[in-house]
């Protein structure tokens, strides 16, 4: 317990630098080398990931003891209303209620746990049923505690942490005017971006109205060579109003595929300029947006494609429907709740 202990303040510890951090005003430099400035963005550029993860942990023990004092509230309350101790509470609704452990219920948890002792069953069997009472009556007073709390008005205002990441309005599919964002990140030759794609189709026609989809770039040169000048074809043909039909057309392609030639040809087929689209293409006009798009990308926290961010929550990967929708879901109640 004491080396659990250690480990958690030293997450704390951590934790709370890397909010200082975050906490800097970004227009100020936060290192110099040589009397070169580092910012704050460069920062997030290279640790973004981890301050996200941190900011995950901090919120998941923050909920988790929330959970046991909002229980030890309604408890408390219950307790209050009978004119009794919490414990006097628990004694006569839960504890008296505890069956004894039967013999071969001890003898079981005792095989399953003899490399803990070398001590014969018979020996101990009085310890090890006290052990499964206490278990019991312990998972039967936290059953209880929820049952008191599903009768109370218990409204939870802590907020999971959420990443502020924008997008790019003319890279919009479905109603601009949808109160759920999704932003994915995305390479155009990513095989898992582009097993992403039925799912993202599917979420649009469910949530029509209610959802929309903002697709950013986050090419990944070292594994997809022609990634960073796929994405910047898609842009060129964004300037003919033609990005969805462009990117459809390229992840609907055998990724390897893809090189200059498959670029202009998909450019004919889905009605462009080619004319246009080549030069286009050929001046790297878009290079240093979809450079932009990256940089925003990392200091988010996304470290491979497909990274989603629904609403400020991430999703990593090319995960199932129900992933996203209960998201989703959980969203659009909240949205409702704070309209009436």
């Amino acid at each position: 317990m004491r080396k659990l202990a250690v480990s958690f303040v030293s997450s704390c510890v951590v934790l709370l630098l890397a909010v200082s951090l975050i906490a800097q005003n970004s227009s100020k430099p936060i290192a110099t080398v040589n009397g070169e400035q580092i910012y704050e963005q460069e920062l997030m550029s290279v640790a973004g990931t981890q301050l996200v993860e941190l900011q995950k942990q901090e919120y998941k023990v923050k909920s988790e003891a929330l959970d046991r004092l909002i229980r030890k509230k309604v408890v408390e309350a219950e307790a209050k209303k009978r004119g009794i101790s919490a414990d006097e509470l628990f004694k006569q609704e839960v504890d008296s209620k505890v069956a004894e452990p039967s013999d071969d219920e001890a003898k079981g948890y005792y095989l399953a746990s003899r490399s803990q002792t070398t001590l014969p069953f018979e020996q101990i069997k009085p310890q090890v049923k006290q052990i499964l009472k206490n278990a019991e009556i312990q998972q039967a007073r936290d059953k209880y505690a929820e049952s008191l709390r599903a009768k109370a008005e218990v409204a939870i205002l802590l907020v999971e942490p959420k990443q502020e990441v924008g997008y790019d309005p003319a890279r919009v599919r479905g109603d601009a005017n949808a109160p759920v964002t999704i932003v994915e990140f995305s390479d155009f030759q990513c095989p898992f971006c582009k097993r992403a794609e039925p799912t993202l189709k599917e979420l649009l026609a469910k949530y029509n109205g209610r959802v929309k989809l903002a697709y950013r770039d986050f090419p990944i040169p070292e594994l997809h060579p022609q990634a960073e000048t796929a994405a910047e074809a898609a842009r060129c043909a964004g300037e003919q109003n033609k990005f969805w039909e462009y990117h459809d057309a390229l992840l609907a392609m055998d990724g390897n595929k893809l090189d200059e030639a498959a670029f202009r040809t998909t450019a004919q087929n889905v009605g462009l300029n080619v004319k246009s689209f080549s030069s286009c293409l050929a001046t790297g006009k878009f290079k240093a947006a979809v450079e932009q798009d990256i940089q925003a990308g990392s200091q988010a926290g996304v470290v491979g494609t497909p990274g989603f961010f629904i609403n400020g929550e991430f999703v990593s990967g090319a995960q199932p429907e129900a992933e996203f929708a209960k998201i989703i879901d959980a969203e659009l109640t909240r949205m409702a709740s704070k309209m009436r």
